[in-house]
């Protein structure tokens, strides 16, 4: 009876982050603020660590909270302010047939479910999946892609670099 109350409460956690979520999402490309629409997907992207805890994965929460809302989001919002861009709305960014976007969403979106449906089915999970440790994660995500991971890491600080030298006044 307690692990059947715990999935019906992991699953309105569930609904209600995932709520959030799409929210968040449509506050990102329906908002004219650029700062704004970076604050939304920061939302977004909390709701996604949050949906990592539910599913009691939180070293992968705490990456999502330090890599994509600590590290590139302050990025983001660094280049933004860096690069002289306007700050409040901007009328000019929509585009006048983004109508047409609408039926290409959906047709993608049911491309998305048709090729998932093909692809995996009636095939669940299983229940006795193994533990991991952090150490074992870790070396699995360092290991072999440590050099990656230093690359990203460069051509991120190029990135600051780059929005340093257009946003220098000469």
């Amino acid at each position: 009876m307690i692990a059947a109350d715990l999935l019906v409460a992991q699953n309105i956690g569930f609904t209600i982050i995932a709520a959030i979520m799409v929210i968040g999402a449509l506050r990102v490309v329906t908002t004219s603020n650029v700062v704004h629409a970076a604050l939304w997907l920061v939302v977004v992207l909390a709701g996604a660590a949050a949906q990592y805890v539910l599913l009691a994965a939180e070293f992968v929460a705490i990456t999502q909270v330090l890599v994509y809302i600590g590290a590139v989001m302050v990025l983001f919002l660094f280049g933004t302010m860096l690069t002289r861009a306007r700050i409040g709305a901007e009328t000019d960014l929509n585009n006048k047939n983004w109508f047409m976007g609408v039926p290409v969403a959906v047709l993608l979106f049911a491309t998305l479910v048709i090729a998932l449906n093909d692809g995996f089915g009636d095939q669940r999970l299983p229940s006795d999946s193994p533990v991991v440790s952090t150490q074992q994660l870790s070396d699995q995500i360092f290991g072999p892609y440590l050099l990656p991971f230093w690359a990203l890491s460069f051509v991120l600080l190029a990135a600051v670099i780059g929005a340093i030298v257009l946003s220098r006044r000469d």
